[in-house]
Formats: structure tokens, C-alpha cells, sequence
């Protein structure tokens, strides 16, 4: 008996978009094409998510010309971080397995920064036998190691920022207050130990978006050249914005839960995906992130009755299936139709929520003037 074949339809609103947005369009082919590979069923079935990776995305966002770090542990994808680093940006580095990631590409020592303020002496050690002199603090007994297992480090205070506005204020966890910074000073400078910058964390960088990212960058450079001496080297680490934009998750729907009678009325049905708060959707669980996925759209053997798809807006809650009542990724969302078994739902800008175990397509190219995309598709 030979394989049953898979189809892709498109509904018209995916085709009115593909149309106006080529980039768009280009991924949903991708997404298509490693559906179709991974659904064979004589050979078997393939039910893991994966991200489709633009890379002249990441290319357009960093030709701004500032003076960037990247945060490694937003998103560790060694070719996004190969990239970052052929394209001359910095690393922001909170591990010894992200220095050692960063460091196997290539990159200068120079350009690392060993972000957390509370390193561990192995860290440390690492980072004096690789040239990694360049970290933080934020107290004195994380001075009293360095200055006994990195005494040449170069050190930057973090400072505490309040940010009542964020999701998650970091100041409760990093950052020494206006009085402890002057004893730490002092502290720094008995043990011969060189203090270069201050360092904070405000809760800008995760709002960096496409459309905004200019205007917020301007506010932000006029307020520093105000407040700073024109010699002063500012170092801008803008969180998730290289990756965010650039990757596009697709999860396959594995099963559905649909109501009956007055429950169908009041609500919405229940879909099963192969992805959930505890893998890439942990921002949901963890920043109250709402999600809005697309659907791509399969018709497989999964629907024996080959019955056809009800169109229009269907009303639906998301779900890893786990035992796990929390592995809720959506409340409600609507789509533009009925969603099956063996359908994918999409979702784009999720380079922040990385899960390092999830196959990726890369899209090879840059755009040109005209937003045709010219590339390949390179399997990583």
C-alpha cells in the first residue's frame, strides 16, 4: 500500500497575504515543505515543532550602527550567534556554557561581557584562562572572588534601576542602591581592582519592535548624550530584538477536544499542539504573553471521513497535552477556519522563546530594494 499523500490548501486570506508580504510567504513554503518531508507515513511520522529562521531578518535589524551586545541566553542558535558575530556585534554572556559557545565561534575575548553579577569560581577561573576579563557586580563578596580568582578583570557595577512598569523588575533580584554603590566603590579600589562603567536594566529592550525600534532608539540617545560626556562609550543590549522577529515557530495539532450541545455555544473547542509553556511558549506562563497563531492547513489520512473544512472563524483554546492543567498556551484565539488533526499553526516572532531541541529551517539570503527575497533553504 503505497504512502497516503499530504495537501496544503490555502484558504484565500493566506493567499491575499502571501501576495502582499513575499517574506510571509517564502516561510509558509518552508513550513510547507518540512511538513510534507517529515509526513510520510510509510516511513513515519515526525511530530516535532520547529522554527523557520530568517536571516536577512537579523541582518536588517542590526544595521542600525550602534554599538550592540547580544544576550546569548535569549537565543543560543549558533548560527544566529555566528551571524551576530561576523556582523561585529557584542556578547552578552551570563554562563560558562555561553562563554564557551561564543568564544568556539571565533569571537574576540574583547567582546564579551560576563553579565552576571554573581559568578561562580569555575566561571571565573574559565574566563581568566580565555581572556574574558570584562563583568559585573553588585556586591563585596562577589569582589573579594574576583579579586582572587580574576584580579585583572575590568569591572562594571550594576546599579539598581526601578522599573515598577515591568513585567518582571529585575531590580529585586540585581542591582546595588546609590549607598551601597560608594562602598563598593571604595571596596573595589583597596583590593586594586579596576572599575570601568556602571551597568542597569531597564524594561525598553523587550519592547524594541520593527516599526518602533528608531523612535525608541532616539529618545533613548538623546536622554544619554544629555546626561553623559560625549567620550563616554555606551554599550546597548537591546534583549530579544536580533531574534524575535527572525523565527517563526510552526507546532503540529495532534489531537482536538470539541464540545457538545449548549457547552459548544459558550465554549471555545479544544486543540492539542506539540508545544506548550514549559518549551517555547514560556513567556506566556511567565510575562503573560497572548499568542495569535495562523493556520496552515493539511488535509492527511488523520481525516478518514474526508469530511470538508468548515470555513470562517472558529473560536479555539490551545494546549500542550500534558497532564499539566498550566499548559494552557491560549485562552481563546479565533482563526480563519476549522482546524484538524495534522493541521500547523504558526506563529510568528518567537526568537525570544527559544527551546534548544527544536529543528530549525534557516532562509539563506538577504532582501533587496524591491522585497523579493533571493535564498535557499539551509537545514542547521
Amino acid at each position: 500500500m503505497s504512502a497516503a499523500p499530504i495537501h496544503c490548501p490555502l484558504t484565500p486570506d493566506q493567499l491575499r497575504g502571501r501576495m502582499a508580504d513575499p517574506i510571509d510567504h517564502l516561510i509558509d513554503l518552508t513550513i510547507q515543505t518540512r511538513l510534507l518531508s517529515t509526513g510520510n507515513y510509510k516511513r513515519g511520522v515526525i511530530d516535532e515543532p520547529f522554527f523557520v529562521a530568517d536571516l536577512g531578518q537579523v541582518i536588517q535589524s542590526s544595521a542600525a550602527g550602534n554599538e550592540f551586545t547580544e544576550l546569548v541566553k535569549c537565543n543560543p542558535d549558533p548560527t544566529l550567534l555566528r551571524l551576530l558575530a561576523e556582523l561585529g556585534t557584542g556578547f552578552d554572556c551570563a554562563s560558562t556554557e555561553e562563554l564557551r559557545i561564543v568564544l568556539n565561534l571565533g569571537v574576540d575575548p574583547s567582546r564579551i561581557i560576563s553579565a552576571n553579577p554573581c559568578k561562580s569560581t569555575s566561571s571565573l577561573l574559565f574566563a581568566a584562562r580565555t581572556g574574558v576579563t570584562l563583568t559585573t557586580f553588585d556586591n563585596l563578596d562577589e569582589l573579594e572572588t574576583i579579586q582572587t580568582f580574576l584580579p585583572t578583570a575590568r569591572l562594571v557595577l550594576r546599579i539598581y534601576a526601578c522599573d515598577n512598569y515591568a513585567l518582571i523588575e529585575l531590580g529585586e533580584k540585581f542591582g546595588a542602591s546609590v549607598e551601597c554603590s560608594f562602598v563598593l566603590l571604595q571596596r573595589a579600589q583597596e583590593l586594586g581592582l579596576e572599575v570601568c562603567g556602571v551597568s542597569f536594566h531597564v524594561d525598553i529592550s523587550g519592547g524594541y519592535q520593527d516599526s518602533s525600534f528608531e523612535k525608541i532608539a532616539q529618545s533613548v540617545r538623546e536622554v544619554l548624550m544629555e546626561g553623559f560626556p560625549s567620550q563616554t562609550q555606551i554599550i546597548a543590549e537591546p534583549g530579544r530584538y536580533f531574534a524575535r522577529s527572525a523565527y517563526t515557530l510552526a507546532c503540529k495539532i495532534l489531537s482536538r477536544g470539541c464540545h457538545i450541545g449548549e457547552a459548544a455555544q459558550e465554549r471555545p473547542d479544544m486543540l492539542y499542539q506539540n508545544d506548550g509553556v514549559y518549551g517555547s511558549f514560556m513567556n506566556v506562563l511567565l510575562e503573560k504573553g497572548v499568542v495569535h497563531p495562523s493556520l496552515i492547513s493539511c488535509s492527511s489520512p488523520y481525516h478518514l471521513r474526508n469530511t470538508k473544512r468548515a470555513r470562517g472563524p472558529h473560536r479555539y483554546s490551545i494546549w500542550e497535552p500534558t497532564c499539566d492543567s498550566v499548559e494552557c498556551v491560549a485562552r481563546e484565539t479565533t482563526l480563519e477556519a476549522e482546524v484538524r488533526v495534522g493541521d500547523s499553526l504558526k506563529y510568528s516572532n518567537m526568537g525570544g522563546a527559544w527551546c534548544a531541541s527544536i529543528f530549525i529551517l534557516w532562509l539563506e539570503g538577504v532582501l533587496t530594494s524591491s522585497s523579493i527575497y533571493h535564498g535557499d533553504i539551509d537545514a542547521v
